[in-house]
């Protein structure tokens, strides 16, 4: 019946409400996706993907800050205008898993997504078919046994930057609760400082000199716990650098979360950078050359998510030797040293 002749039988109001809204309304449960025009949207409860809000809508018409943005299997939450979030995942096979969510001044989202080669690529390419970072189309991932086939780490000059900075000193807790390896927290501590200090230093094995001009220095022990959840998504930012363990994604071996601001002619500012080992999925050890049965070497994954801290990138394939590829291999210590791109990419920023 339609709504004209339910009026002129005199329908009740209930069915006219009835009627008016599925002629109105979207699918029952539907996310309602983000306007780019200036008009206000309404976003539906619950978490988003990157095509309920897409690059170009205003996070601040849309009510979005605070909300939880998935792409890929990686999740950020949205920040306040004038910050940026970035979620980078060391896994076990090498794939990529991160991207980067960006929220200019004046409230407008943009994205930045790790490509298949394991950069970091925000999609646009020039009139050559190269992208924002000069590279033609990303290759596959290699295939598996290709880290024989790849070049030495101090032949290999491959390196990628994630736009960002430490200007000051890193100053960072280690949380109080479950450490990798089940290891004390002082000898964990120990590692992650040798990792940290391996990316300040340029810590290499190349021959190449210290240049570097990055500052760290660890406080103490804290029960607040890095801002990721059980799913390694970025979720919360405090005000405190914090490196802990728990639950991650069962592909992420760690995670780095870093939050920034935009710096006129610079890289962003980092404001806060968290770190979380995954002692849920993974084991973990100080010790790779002695009885190692599967396990990730603390230093050499403190290594790699220290560099995320410091403003590095993943590498792609064909680079498995660099200390930031997206792996750092069981029963291996080689990434506790940088390659000659590490230390390249870290001069191009300090």
């Amino acid at each position: 019946m339609s709504i004209k002749s339910c009026v002129m039988n005199r329908c009740s109001a209930a069915v006219l409400l009835a009627a008016s809204l599925a002629f109105l309304a979207p699918g029952a449960g539907a996310h309602v996706r983000a306007e780019r025009s200036g008009h206000a949207c309404v976003l539906a409860p619950g978490e988003l993907t990157v095509d309920d809000l897409p690059a170009g809508s205003s996070v601040t018409r849309c009510g979005a800050v605070g909300r939880l943005v998935t792409h890929g299997g990686a999740g950020l939450t949205v920040p306040e205008p004038g910050m940026k979030v970035s979620v980078d995942s060391l896994t076990a096979d090498g794939s990529t898993h991160g991207f980067t969510l960006a929220v200019a001044a004046d409230g407008t989202v943009s994205y930045g997504y790790d490509d298949h080669d394991g950069r970091r690529d925000d999609g646009r390419r020039d009139d050559n078919g190269r992208d924002a970072l000069g590279r033609a189309n990303a290759k596959p991932r290699a295939s598996a046994g290709s880290r024989a086939n790849a070049p030495a780490p101090c032949t290999d000059t491959a390196y990628a930057v994630a736009d960002r900075k430490e200007y000051g000193t890193y100053e960072w807790f280690v949380g109080d609760g479950p450490q990798p390896g089940d290891l004390p927290r002082r000898q964990v501590r120990m590692a992650f400082e040798e990792g940290i200090t391996a990316i300040i230093r340029g810590r290499n094995v190349c021959g190449l000199a210290d240049t570097i001009r990055a500052r760290a220095r660890f406080l103490a022990a804290t029960g607040r716990e890095a801002g990721i959840d059980h799913l390694a998504r970025c979720t919360h930012r405090d005000g405190l650098n914090v490196w802990d363990a728990g639950d991650l994604s069962s592909d992420s071996v760690a995670t780095t979360c870093s939050w920034s601001r935009p710096v006129s002619r610079g890289p962003d500012r980092l404001i806060e950078a968290d770190v979380r080992f995954n002692i849920h999925d993974y084991t973990f050890t100080d010790d790779p050359t002695g009885a190692c049965d599967d396990a990730y070497d603390i230093r050499s994954v403190a290594t790699h998510e220290a560099g995320h801290v410091f403003g590095l990138g993943h590498v792609g394939s064909g680079h498995d030797n660099l200390t930031m590829y997206p792996s750092s291999f069981a029963c291996s210590a080689t990434a506790r040293t940088l390659g000659r791109g590490d230390v390249l990419g870290l001069r191009s920023i300090y």
